[in-house]
Formats: structure tokens, sequence, C-alpha cells
């Protein structure tokens, strides 16, 4: 074993930055890469990864304290290759640095615009930022029409561990937005247009990259919020951000305060941070507070809170279903146990599907579809095509026949948008992907535009990328309606929910051979199960009845597919 300093790596042009949040503490096991502090400029906050595994035995930093390049801000007891570095600190890469810092006087100083003859139009492209590529916009700050000033931040931008503002050169009217939530954007991209701008003057940018500047104006410059960025979840990602499951309050005025880590982790649980208080310094958010937001929600106690203010003096009025606070129970007190947490696919999915049931008034339909035929002629296109690689799988087909259904019932291709429904006209299909870490829902895009061996393909390798955990979030993203098999399990019929905003969603249980009457006698015919549960805002039941009856004939004989 060895004790190892960790030193602040290369950040950049600053020569000194405040400690705002420590992210671990004295005993904990922190991984090579984990980040131990987040620190703070005037744009920008980032975290200070460690450059070894081990123990923390001490930190050398408390809250407040200003660090620069060099300084040591904790000591490891490190085992293995640490052992080498025992006599000397082990300074980190700077290319492990989270650049940032780096990137902010640039950022600060001299974003390119090309200002047009007699005050007009002014391009204003994306500034140095340093080593980063392909940054995320989380955030809009301004929108079209806003009159904005002189080094105004416009939109944040974030990597892994740091996030940064984008200023404005000049000061004028927003003409042009290029740019919105989600686009990855690099250096000299063109992201917005004013009009009637006066460039900045030289020197202003200097005085807001000094460390001074940096260290007044923190507290009110670095926070980025998460309440547009959160994204949907694996399991049921959208463009849309989540409803929450519980009866929102008002969210306390200006921009939610967080670190990087802080505002993924509250992505990742479908956490709006507008309606988390913080309890760290100056009000900052910190993951407990997440945490502790999330159980509270998912133990009622939020919404009975939001119900009380509302709840007339006598009997209860039926908003927020006025359900009761969730049982607390101590379980050893009956025998032994053992407690686990919930996946981070589990918690995702779990609040989506609380809020889909809760707020969708469900309907399933059953019915059953003949493939006798069709199994026939899968299983005799696989034999043609074993030297291809591809198998074809019935969801394959029900793929393609739910395209067909879906074109002649365009209802079950739409989506509420308050009180308008939103007609796709697009094609895009998911399928829900067994992964050891819970379910997940793939989209195959434009399915009415391949055949059954591209589906078959591409469905292989959106499932390998979900086991493996490779899928991005416009993998998951724009379905037109989703596809839920449990056919390789067993069952006979289920509910699926609705993976919202999408309208309807088919489930398929295992095929069995059942007797059936021609008319004449009882002949074998192999049968599958569909469970099609609709959103009976917008789609009626006989409608319902009509597409599963329909699907069926698709599914019976194929050729109907060509009509």
């Amino acid at each position: 074993m060895a004790l190892v300093n960790i030193q602040v790596p290369d950040i950049g042009d600053f020569d000194e930055v405040g400690v705002i949040e420590l992210l671990v503490k004295v005993g904990d096991t922190v991984k090579a890469e984990q980040s131990l502090i987040t620190v703070e400029s005037d744009k920008a906050s980032m975290e200070i990864p460690s450059s070894h595994a081990g123990v923390v035995k001490e930190l050398k930093v408390q809250l407040g304290d200003k660090v620069k390049q060099g300084s040591v801000i904790a000591v490891l007891e490190a085992a293995g290759e640490a052992a080498a570095s025992d006599e000397k600190p082990a300074p980190a890469p700077a290319a492990q640095a989270p650049a940032a810092i780096e990137t902010q006087a640039p950022a600060a100083a001299a974003a390119p615009a090309a200002p047009a003859a007699g005050g007009g139009a002014v391009e204003v492209r994306v500034p140095d930022i340093g080593d980063f590529k392909d940054v995320a916009v989380i955030e809009l700050l301004v929108q079209p029409g806003d009159a904005v000033k002189v080094e105004q931040s416009l939109f944040t931008v974030e990597s892994d561990k740091a996030s940064m503002e984008i200023p404005s050169p000049a000061a004028g009217v927003l003409k042009e937005l290029k740019v919105k939530i989600g686009d990855k954007i690099n250096v000299g991209d063109l992201v917005a247009v004013l009009e009637g701008a006066a460039a900045a003057p030289a020197a202003a940018p200097a005085q807001a990259s000094t460390p001074a500047a940096a260290s007044a104006s923190a507290p009110d410059a670095a926070a980025p919020a998460a309440a547009q960025a959160s994204a949907p979840a694996p399991a049921a990602a959208t463009a849309t951000a989540p409803v929450p499951a519980h009866q929102p309050s008002t969210p306390t005025p200006g921009l939610p305060h967080a670190s990087p880590s802080v505002r993924k982790f509250a992505r990742e649980l479908g956490v709006p941070l507008a309606e988390v208080k913080g309890t760290g310094i100056k009000g900052r958010i910190t993951q407990d507070d997440v945490a502790a937001f999330t159980r509270q929600v998912m133990s009622g106690a939020l919404q009975t809170q939001a119900q009380g203010s509302k709840a007339p003096a006598a009997g209860g009025s039926g908003v927020g279903l006025d359900l009761l606070p969730w049982p607390k129970v101590d379980f050893a007190k009956f025998g032994p146990v053992e407690r686990k947490e919930l996946s981070r696919i589990k918690k995702i999915s779990g609040a989506n599907l609380s809020r889909n049931w809760v707020m969708i008034p469900h309907v399933t339909n059953n019915d059953e579809a003949d493939i006798t035929e069709l199994e026939a002629f899968r299983v005799s296109t696989n034999k043609e095509n074993e030297k291809s690689g591809v198998k074809v799988t019935m969801l394959a087909f029900v793929i393609k026949a739910v395209v067909a259904a879906l074109k002649k019932f365009p209802e079950f291709n739409a989506s509420l948008d308050g009180d308008a429904l939103v007609y796709k006209q697009y094609f895009h299909i998911g399928f829900a992907a067994d992964t050891p870490n819970g379910l997940v829902v793939p989209v195959l895009k434009d399915a009415d535009k391949k055949g059954i061996l591209q589906i078959s393909a591409e469905m292989a390798e959106l499932a390998k990328k979900a086991r493996d955990g490779k899928l991005g979030a416009a993998d998951m993203q724009g379905g037109s309606m989703s596809i839920s098999s449990l056919g390789g399990i067993g069952g006979t019929h289920f509910t699926p929910i609705i993976n919202a905003p999408e309208v309807a969603i088919l489930g398929l249980s295992k095929s069995q051979m059942k007797p059936v009457w021609d008319g004449q006698q009882f002949v074998p015919r192999l049968t599958l199960p569909l469970s099609l549960s609709y959103d009976h805002r917008v789609i009626d039941g006989a409608s319902a009845a009509r597409f599963n009856a329909y699907l069926g004939q698709v599914l019976a004989d194929y050729r109907r597919i060509l009509l």
C-alpha cells in the first residue's frame, strides 16, 4: 500500500478557482477518474478527477478554499501500480483535466463574430473551448427576440466533467438561434445571429477572465439548469421533458445551482432540478438532495404535501388521486432480508411507467392472429439465408405488419399535444429489449422503407447495443408505436403500459398450436396472442378492435401488406 497525493491538473490560464463541492469524504473508496471535488470559475463549473484508485485518507481542501494547478487536494492509500509513486505526488495528466476551465478564458475573450456594415446582423460562433469536441447543448438561456448584452450567456454546454456558458460577443437583439437542446457543437460552429448589434470592446473579456472577477461572479454565473435537459430515460426516452410523477410545486425563481455530475444524475432519474431544494453551500444542489427528492416522490410524501394545501376541509377532492403515503415497514423484524439497490435503468423506467400508468387511461384489446403460414415462410427464409448470418424473427414480420396497420389507422401514429393531435408522417417502431440491467426500448427508424431482412439485421444490432449498454439517446427517441414481446418466455395475454407520448403499444405473447374450426373440422393452427393497449382519450374501443383485427389479417395472409 502507498500514500499518493492527488493534485489539481492543468486548469488553463486561471490562477485560482473556488472549491464549491466535496464529492467524497475520508474513508471513501474511489476509482481512477472518479470526481473528487467541484471547482468553479465565473462561467464554468468543473470536477477534478482522481488520478489513482484507492481509499481517501485525507482531504486537503474545504468548501470555499481556493486551488490552482499543483495544489494537493487529497491523499489516497493506493495499491498496485500506485506503489511506484510512493515518494512523489502523482500529477493528473493534463488530458484528464476537465479542460474546461481553460475553455473559459478564450470563451470570454473572443467569440468570432462577423458584423455586417451599418450595425446589421452579427454571426455568433463557438469560441475556443479547448480540447473538447462535440460538447452537448444542455440549456438555452435566451430565445429569438430577446435583447442581449455583451458577454451575456446565450446557452450552456456540458462535457462529462465540466459545464460552461457560451457568451455573446456583441449586444443586440437575438434574431435567430441555430442550436437546440441536445445538439453537439464545436469551435467555429455558427450558433446564433444578432441584429442591430454592437461588437464587444476588446478590454471587457480580459477583465471577465481575471481570477478576481471569477471569484466575485461565481455564485451568480455558474448555475446552469438541467430541467430542460433531463432526458428521458432509456426505457421511454422521448424528445420532450418528462412530466414529474408528483404534483409539482412552484419552482424557485432563477437557475438551479448544481455541478455537471449532479445534473447528469438528475437527468438519469428524470428529476426536475428546478423543484429540488439545495442544501449545499449557497443553496447548491447536491447528489444527496436529488436522491432525497426521488425517495420523497416515490414514497408519495411530496404528492401528499402538494395536495395538503389544496384539499378541502372535509373529505377528499380527488385531485392528485388523494393517495396515502407509501407504507414504511421494517421487514427485518419478520425475518432475514437482503437489500439491493435498483439498477439505473429500473430507477428511470419506474418513474416513467408510474407516470404513464397514472396519467393515461389504459384499455387493452386482446386478439389472436393465425401465423401458421407466416411461421412456415419464416423458417424457410432462414434456411435460404443461412449463409448471410441474418436471422429473421417473427417480430420483424410483426413490425412490418404494424406499419401497414398504422397507415390504415393513422390515429394510432399520433401523439397528444394539449388539446390537439400531432399526426406523424414517419413510421419509427420501438421494441422492448431485455438486458441484464432492465428493459430498454430501442427505436427502429423508417420501418416502412425497409425490408424484412434489413429490419432483422438492424434489430439485432440495436439489441446488442442495448445488452452492451451502448444505446444512445437518439436510439431510443422518436417512436411512433412500441412493441413488447414475451413470445420467447410464455404467457397468453398481458397489459403492456403505453410508452408516452405514444398512444398505443402492442404486446405479443407466446404462440401456440390450437384446434381451429374451418367450417368442416378442427385443424391445428399456430396462433399468436395480440394485446393492444391504447390511450382511451385518443382511441375508442371500436378503432382498437379494428386495428387489432386488421393486424391479425395481415399476419395471417402477408399478401395483404401489398394492398
